[in-house]
């Protein structure tokens, strides 16, 4: 039997890292839905046509390795206002989340639109300056020269372009549980959902 957790918030809130914590911890399958869109915002940089591309997104697509630049990242967010590839990954996304033994996907429109009736809904988020101090941290350990403002304003911006497009935006479901991430370890933020979840499943 299927059990869906709907995991949405903004860039860098930490809702990935929970979200495979949580998939990790309840021996559930994970689908990181950035994922997609990142996808079809690489191949559009290459060259490809956003619809075309997403309806012709395959599993094979999905390599976080080479999908994890700034500028895919762009290019996700700006290919995601697009009403047309929402509609194409919508059934991807709710045939994983259908499957038996349960399901973690994260995203911006999980409890919205792609599982409404997903049995537990977070929207994980953080402040700006926190979730910019953290991709400054992360860039700069991987040994990426980068600038915090042009970072914090990157994040403001997508935050923009995600909130106020006119295709499912991002905003937490009206059922969802917050979860505040300012202050808090990865271990708190694990923590606390599940306790969520526990609670939930009983």
């Amino acid at each position: 039997m299927s059990f869906v957790i709907a995991i949405d918030g903004p860039a860098a809130a930490g809702k990935g890292t929970l979200a495979q914590a949580l998939s990790s911890h309840f021996g559930f399958a994970y689908l990181d839905t950035g994922l997609l869109y990142r996808a079809v915002g690489a191949a559009v940089l290459a060259g490809a046509e956003p619809i075309a591309a997403a309806r012709s997104l395959d599993p094979s697509d999905l390599n976080p390795n080479t999908l994890r630049t700034q500028a895919v990242a762009d290019a996700a967010s700006r290919v995601a206002a697009i009403a047309d590839v929402r509609t194409a990954l919508v059934e991807f996304q709710r045939s994983f989340a259908g499957r038996d033994g349960g399901a973690v996907l994260d995203g911006r429109d999980i409890g919205t639109v792609i599982c409404p009736d997903a049995d537990v809904k977070l929207f994980v988020t953080a402040s700006a300056q926190t979730r910019a101090d953290r991709r400054f941290a992360e860039l700069t350990a991987k040994g990426v020269k980068t600038d915090l403002a042009a970072i914090l304003a990157e994040v403001r911006a997508r935050d923009d372009r995600d909130q106020n497009r006119a295709e499912a935006p991002l905003i937490a479901a009206a059922d969802a549980i917050l979860i505040d991430t300012t202050d808090m370890t990865a271990a708190q933020a694990l923590a606390e959902a599940i306790t969520i979840v526990t609670a939930k499943r009983a």
